[in-house]
């Protein structure tokens, strides 16, 4: 019997690994810059959170929720006096194909084989409090002739709708921003305390204070988390590969280990990437833990 949670866990580490280095790309961020953003300042923001930007700084603030708002709303607010969030997030698009060839020029072909059953699974999911799956399905898809695209986009609509679930569990946990960062800094190795959450903006008031919380809840002593709250989130991460095994069921399992097995072998490089634009700490998420 598939372990569908197990599956889901690997297809998860693989999406992150197939999106994440979008987010910091060179090429996508002068696509950005090119259409009047000084120096593509506040590009993922605006390429991430442009479906649901027309809804207000607060409301994307909300589905982003462990980054700081104030952040969020500078970045948003630049796209807006320069450009609009659809041109925004056709310069991300523009630039994922050069850059998936890059990593490995077998990836786009076979990739493409993959977009219907990819985005069949999307189209069969519910959004109940996936405000930001939601969103990116709704954009416009591209065609066949873009077929390596569109399997790509459907990929990272899967993990948005992996990433709204666990913020669902971070909110019935009734953890703030500080919180969530401190948590999945424990999570991590090789990081220093409290990167993942100042890398998101967290200050040091704000650290204080989840920190506070996080103790009044039994996770954490004197900034040291306790067994207590090491076991709360492997079981939060193990939750959210349980709810997340049902896309990958859909998808079938010879097809998700497919697509395993055709972004494992990247992982490094993708990595390496991220590491050369950004820095070595950021998207924790693909990194070891």
């Amino acid at each position: 019997m598939t372990d569908w949670a197990a599956l889901a866990q690997r297809a998860s580490r693989a999406s992150h690994d197939l999106v994440g280095w979008i987010f910091w790309d060179p090429r996508a961020i002068e696509n950005y810059a090119a259409l009047g953003v000084p120096d593509g300042i506040g590009y993922y923001a605006a390429s991430r959170l442009g479906p649901v930007a027309a809804a207000g700084n607060d409301v994307a603030a909300a589905t982003a929720y462990s980054i700081n708002p104030a952040f969020l709303a500078m970045a948003l607010d630049l796209c807006r006096e320069h450009t609009d969030f659809e041109s925004a997030m056709r310069a991300r698009d523009e630039a994922v194909v050069p850059g998936l060839v890059e990593i490995d020029p077998a990836i786009p072909a076979a990739l493409a084989d993959l977009a219907d059953p990819l985005w069949a699974v999307v189209d069969s999911l519910h959004n109940g409090g996936r405000v930001l799956f939601a969103a990116h399905r709704d954009r416009p898809r591209p065609g066949p002739d873009e077929a390596a695209l569109s399997a790509w986009l459907a990929v990272n609509c899967l993990r948005e709708w992996r990433g709204d679930s666990h913020w669902a569990l971070c909110v019935a946990a009734d953890l703030n921003a500080a919180e969530v960062g401190l948590l999945h800094n424990a999570m991590v190795t090789g990081y220093e305390a409290e990167w993942i959450a100042r890398s998101r903006g967290s200050d040091d008031a704000a650290i204080a204070a989840g920190w506070r919380r996080l103790e009044a809840k039994g996770f954490a002593a004197d900034r040291t988390f306790t067994e207590e709250g090491r076991r709360f989130r492997a079981e939060m991460e193990d939750r959210t590969y349980e709810i997340c095994g049902q896309m990958w069921e859909a998808f079938g399992e010879a097809r998700t280990v497919e697509l395993c097995e055709l972004i494992e072998p990247h992982h490094d490089v993708c990595l390496a990437r991220i590491d050369a634009t950004a820095g070595p700490n950021w998207m924790p998420a693909s990194r070891h833990s």
